[in-house]
């Protein structure tokens, strides 16, 4: 504490003024393709370097500027960023909160225009109350995923808020201290320095905060597909890797089903491809409702998807695979007012897994049920028993083709979809 006195206090306004414009310059710079609050925190930080070039001005122009149009921008700032964590969010603006602390600081600060202590205890309560609204609005009523940035966030403007609460009591007891607001003190050194530093470690935490959103949504992209939001081929492919290796281990059963939208390229003929589609969601929808928290459920290509099912056995494979036929026969796709009813046909391996088995093997021996149920008619399920022959090894199906490309002529092949 002895060294605080030393410290200029016009020089650390100064300082506080240069840092936090720099900061609102580097966040102008990033421009995320969705709103996250980004601007609105921004403008927090060129509003709060406004009010302190306002405090400057203490004892060289009017009062009204320097005392009561300074702390309306003050809370001004604090209304700001209560708006960026709702935008981040995804909220509407919480007008009514941001806007009443800003009149009521005015109304405050003009009432105790001649009165310091007056000014002191009203700004010290009214920020401390604009805090709580920012840091609730944070973590209410569902707290952030993103919880790196949210902590620093919290922890900077926690630390604030009880400063500014600390700084009123110990005044509302002691009464206001002596000297120039811009004068040297132990009391002055403590909030100008504190507020640089919540500043810095605020804006940085809401960064992360956007930063590890947009890490988290690449990361969702690149293992999930555009049009069903279901996992895609990759992630299937690892997922199933993982599984087999884990059931193998404890001598568990597995179950693979492929299933394909039968007469696909009849339903983009007939109502267009956007109807296709739409069935493609609508079946991926149909998928969700099966899945057990243990399974995966993935687009393959085309139209065809996968189901990855832990620790069902042969049985249940075949009783999942069933009920999910029946499911899918009896829930049509509704699309610009026109129910468009379609079935899939499921070709199913359900094996107790052993060592050498490998994920190919199951894929392989899927699709060979997927082709005979086909064969069969479609419509219906079949299974097929899993090969165990090493020459299985690199025998993946050619990649489904796009949903829009034409189905080749009789006889079938392996991918005959329609």
């Amino acid at each position: 504490m002895v060294l605080l006195p030393l410290l200029d206090t016009p020089t650390m306004m100064v300082m506080v003024a240069a840092g936090t414009l720099s900061m609102a310059i580097a966040m102008s710079v990033v421009r995320p393709e969705r709103r996250e609050g980004l601007g609105l925190w921004a403008l927090a930080l060129v509003a709060h370097t406004v009010t302190y070039v306002l405090f400057l001005l203490r004892e060289q122009t009017a009062d009204w500027i320097s005392v009561v149009l300074a702390n309306t921008v003050l809370a001004l700032v604090f209304a700001l960023l209560l708006g960026a964590v709702a935008e981040f969010h995804g909220r509407a603006l919480p007008r009514l909160r941001m806007a009443l602390p800003i009149v009521a600081t005015a109304a405050l600060m003009a009432l105790f225009l001649k009165n310091y202590q007056g000014r002191l205890l009203s700004s010290s309560f009214m920020l401390a109350l604009q805090i709580a609204l920012v840091l609730w609005a944070l973590w209410r009523p569902a707290a952030p995923a993103q919880l790196r940035g949210a902590l620093l966030v919290s922890v900077a403007l926690g630390a604030q808020g009880l400063i500014l609460l600390g700084r009123g009591l110990w005044h509302g007891i002691n009464g206001a201290p002596q000297g120039s607001f811009i004068g040297n003190g132990a009391g002055q050194s403590i909030t100008f320095l504190s507020a640089f530093v919540v500043v810095l470690l605020a804006s940085l935490g809401f960064i992360l905060m956007t930063k590890d959103r947009a890490d988290a949504t690449n990361r969702h992209l690149a293992l999930h597909d555009d049009l069903t939001g279901l996992a895609n081929r990759r992630l299937l492919l690892q997922t199933l890797a993982r599984d087999v290796a884990r059931a193998i281990r404890a001598r568990q059963p597995y179950a693979l089903l492929m299933l394909d939208v039968d007469h696909f390229k009849a339903i983009n003929d007939t109502y267009g491809h956007a109807a296709g589609d739409a069935v493609l969601q609508h079946m991926a929808g149909l998928l969700r409702q099966r899945l057990r928290a243990q399974d995966l459920a993935g687009r393959w290509g085309g139209e065809e998807f996968l189901l990855l099912l832990p620790g069902t056995a042969d049985s249940g494979g075949q009783i999942a695979a069933e009920k999910l036929r029946q499911l899918v026969a009896q829930s049509p796709c509704a699309y610009q007012g026109k129910s468009i009813a379609f079935t899939i046909s499921i070709g199913r391996c359900t094996e107790s897994l052993e060592p050498g088995d490998q994920p190919e093997h199951l894929i392989a021996t899927a699709d060979k049920a997927l082709y005979a149920a086909k064969r069969g008619g479609r419509n219906r399920v079949e299974s097929a028993p899993l090969s165990r022959m090493h020459a299985l090894i690199g025998a993946l199906p050619a990649p489904a083709r796009s949903f829009h490309q034409a189905s080749p002529a009789p006889p079938p092949s392996r991918h005959d979809h329609f």
